[in-house]
């Protein structure tokens, strides 16, 4: 079977005008809710035959599942020795992901990256009592639990130090919506 999926993927590009790395970026600049409507988007938007599209999707969904296994650990790491803090990371998470499905979470060794068009959020265990919340707000004056950007320098305008769920108040929500919709 591997033979034959090199075989398949060797094809590619003359089967079907792209090789498998350019089908990757294109489903991955797309939002699809079912295994079967991204290939349908294939097969109708691009002319794929129905088995290479499938074969396409199938070795996408398993680059993103791989992808959100390393998130997973990168996350996991972030917190050990913090786990106190991991309602919060998770609460805020809930928040942004209810902004809209354009709504992209990027973990990376330190911290973890909230993307729209751009990146408008950055959540960070700080200590091991504290998160903090770093908002790109360009424009907008220090106030209320809204600090200077502290130790995320030209990655962030602002940020919020949250250390309990009280902390993640309708003020807190306020500045994410603000810094999602300036992020177009």
């Amino acid at each position: 079977m591997e033979k034959a999926l090199e075989t398949m993927i060797n094809n590619m590009p003359e089967k079907t005008g792209k090789s498998l790395d350019q089908w990757m970026k294109i489903l991955a600049s797309k939002r699809f809710e079912k295994h079967s409507h991204a290939v349908t988007f294939l097969k109708t938007e691009h002319q794929v035959t129905h088995g290479f599209a499938n074969t396409i999707v199938t070795l996408f969904q398993n680059q993103s599942s791989d992808q959100e296994k390393t998130s997973e650990h990168l996350i996991s790491d972030q917190y050990t020795g913090k786990e106190s803090l991991l309602p919060l990371y998770e609460k805020l998470i809930d928040i942004v992901t209810q902004f809209g499905n354009d709504v992209v979470i990027t973990a990376k060794k330190t911290s973890v990256s909230i993307i729209r068009k751009n990146q408008f959020a950055l959540i960070k265990p700080a200590t091991k009592s504290r998160i903090d919340l770093g908002l790109k707000l360009k424009g907008i004056e220090v106030q209320g639990k809204l600090e200077n950007s502290g130790p995320f320098g030209t990655m962030c305008t602002h940020r919020i130090q949250l250390k309990s769920m009280t902390d993640i108040d309708d003020e807190v929500k306020k500045w994410l919506i603000l810094a999602y919709q300036k992020s177009v």
